[in-house]
């Protein structure tokens, strides 16, 4: 999946304009209760304010709140300037950047706002991808690196007609084992196909119901 596929267009995002009050946008803020929100001058992307930035820059001057407020420009305390994305971004890539950011603009070639993915929707990918939402068995096992193991996994659950909810793999540190979760729907046959997984040379670490 691509940023694109997450966006938030334009016209259903919050945004500030240049030149707009650093008490103005506080009040947006809280009034759509948010914790960041673009800033764009007319249709160019300027940067991103947010919540954090606004209480740091006002703990750091020392002054009243009000004070602050009313004197400080709006781009004293804006950030990622010049961390946007183009929409062609795989997904995945943009976890690392939201971690601990709320939201990351997206932009054309010219910088003109297109909209935003948030850290709230990329973490339901996530989740969506790990079948956190559906009930089932979530299997974690391990298998050696070598060609042909995940088609040999596909002919074991197409054998055993297992419903696959999700399917992640993971390289382990020795480059050499693959670890695996499978998600599938509960049924009668889980020991069975369990036993086939092991008899197939996968190792079962963990088995759970959630």
């Amino acid at each position: 999946m691509f940023v694109k596929n997450l966006l938030i267009p334009k016209h259903k995002v919050f945004s500030l304009q240049l030149g707009q009050s650093l008490e103005e946008a506080m009040n947006m803020l809280e009034s759509k209760e948010v914790d960041a929100l673009p800033v764009l001058d007319k249709q160019k992307y300027v940067g991103v304010v947010t919540r954090y930035n606004i209480y740091k820059g006002l703990f750091d001057s020392g002054e009243e709140k009000e004070t602050f407020l009313k004197k400080t420009d709006l781009t004293e305390v804006l950030s990622h300037q010049d961390k946007y994305l183009e929409g062609n971004e795989v997904f995945e890539q943009t976890l690392v950047e939201l971690k601990d950011f709320p939201l990351l603009a997206v932009v054309d070639e010219k910088l003109n706002f297109l909209g935003v993915v948030t850290r709230f929707d990329v973490m339901e990918q996530f989740q969506s991808a790990f079948g956190v939402h559906r009930k089932g068995i979530r299997i974690a096992f391990t298998s050696v690196e070598t060609e042909g193991r995940i088609a040999r996994l596909a002919e074991i659950i197409q054998q055993y007609h297992e419903s696959v909810i999700s399917l992640v793999t993971f390289d382990e540190t020795d480059k050499l084992v693959r670890r695996i979760v499978l998600k599938i729907e509960k049924k009668d046959n889980i020991d069975k196909f369990i036993t086939k997984l092991e008899k197939s040379g996968f190792r079962v670490l963990d088995i759970v119901e959630d």
